[in-house]
């Protein structure tokens, strides 16, 4: 006889329900920290990614990190969409969408304070190249009007965004006719317009960026190398995707930074408690544990059965958080984007990924944990633990 039952580790742990449920409890807040962290992380940068189609690229100028900061001529642009990887769309058109973007400000409903939002001049063809945008109330603007559509976000958070409501920039107003949902990416956090009016309104000959589809998604590299040879074409060219996922890079690197230094800093206290635990238990069994090594269990049976208890505890606990965090799947964050500068909301996302990283980060805590107090337990001598018993 060598392996101590399994069964023996859960029914000490349920003899001992209060200290396993704080214990457990101390780790499960952990594991919720960790999860929420990588859910938030996970949340902004799927956001940004479903903004973009992998069949259609984003052409800013070189050296430009977002649109905002980006000016392309117009003569730039006609030349891009004459190229022969640039698909055609109904009617023979290039489906290609000069457009301009512009920060404005507008006061949030629950506070009054105001917030950059990102409004995007947008063609006709520029509502085709983005098939996951749907009308959830109203209508699209018309072409050549000063109508605009807001985003699902703005529509929920921003005062004035009301259908049939006016909002003032640009030196105009601006009737809301529409609100729109774009599936949860960036694009929810935008307002529409007609691209022309916009140009006109904000004083702009030149567009912000262009978005052309793609003929072949694997044409790519081809359009690269004949924008690069034209001296006349001084651009960078990025699949959507892309190009939207580079710009959570610091936001992303802020959160995942931070986070995971708190997680850290709270793990300590997580494996202390579980430590103290499981000394604890070594103290109140040291008679139990002579009584084992008598009837011939070896050490490393003793040593097993106490970890297999610390992991227990772990495993409860990181379920448990994993559990928790999955509910806030529920809720929006929304805040500015540190590299366009403007609103972005966005929710926490969790994935098979992420639940497995935080059950083995609940694994590796009672590990720590537990160890030395298993150590001893098997270190103890038969004699005196039945003595001191």
């Amino acid at each position: 006889m060598t392996r101590i039952p399994f069964s023996y580790s859960l029914r000490n742990l349920w003899a001992r329900r209060l200290t396993t449920l704080f214990t457990a409890g101390g780790m499960a807040m952990v594991v919720f920290v960790f999860a929420a962290v990588l859910m938030l992380d996970q949340g902004l940068r799927q956001a940004l990614v479903q903004t973009g189609s992998f069949d259609n690229v984003v052409v800013i100028r070189k050296g430009s990190e977002t649109e905002v900061q980006s000016s392309l001529t117009r003569d730039q642009a006609s030349l891009l969409a004459a190229q022969p990887q640039v698909a055609t769309g109904a009617g023979g058109l290039r489906l290609a969408s000069p457009e301009v973007l512009v920060l404005i400000t507008l006061p949030k409903r629950d506070s009054g304070k105001v917030s950059n939002i990102t409004v995007r001049g947008v063609p006709p063809q520029g509502i085709v190249l983005r098939p996951q945008v749907r009308m959830t109330g109203g209508r699209m603007f018309a072409a050549g009007s000063n109508e605009v559509v807001v985003g699902r976000s703005i529509a929920r958070q921003f005062q004035g965004s009301e259908l049939g409501s006016l909002l003032n920039f640009g030196g105009r107003e601006w009737r809301v006719v529409g609100q729109f949902d774009a599936g949860g990416s960036g694009f929810d956090s935008e307002i529409w317009g007609d691209a022309e009016q916009f140009a006109q309104s904000f004083r702009r000959n030149d567009w912000s960026s262009l978005i052309l589809r793609l003929t072949d998604p694997h044409s790519l590299p081809a359009l690269q190398k004949a924008v690069e040879a034209d001296p006349r074409l001084t651009v960078e060219i990025k699949r959507e995707p892309q190009f939207y996922s580079d710009q959570s890079e610091m936001m992303s690197s802020f959160i995942s930074v931070l986070g995971l230094s708190l997680s850290i800093i709270f793990s300590i206290g997580a494996i202390i408690g579980a430590m103290i635990t499981m000394y604890a238990a070594v103290a109140q069994r040291v008679g139990e544990i002579g009584t084992l090594r008598a009837l011939g269990f070896r050490r490393s049976s003793v040593l097993l059965a106490f970890l297999v208890e610390s992991l227990l505890l772990s495993v409860l606990g990181g379920v448990v958080g994993v559990a928790l965090a999955s509910t806030l799947q529920a809720f929006t964050i929304s805040t500015m984007n540190w590299q366009s500068f403007s609103e972005l909301a966005f929710g926490f996302h969790l994935t098979a990924g992420i639940v497995i990283k935080s059950l083995v980060f609940a694994v590796v805590m009672g590990l720590l944990g537990g160890f030395l107090p298993a150590l001893r337990a098997s270190r103890m001598q038969i004699v005196e633990a039945l003595r001191e018993s």
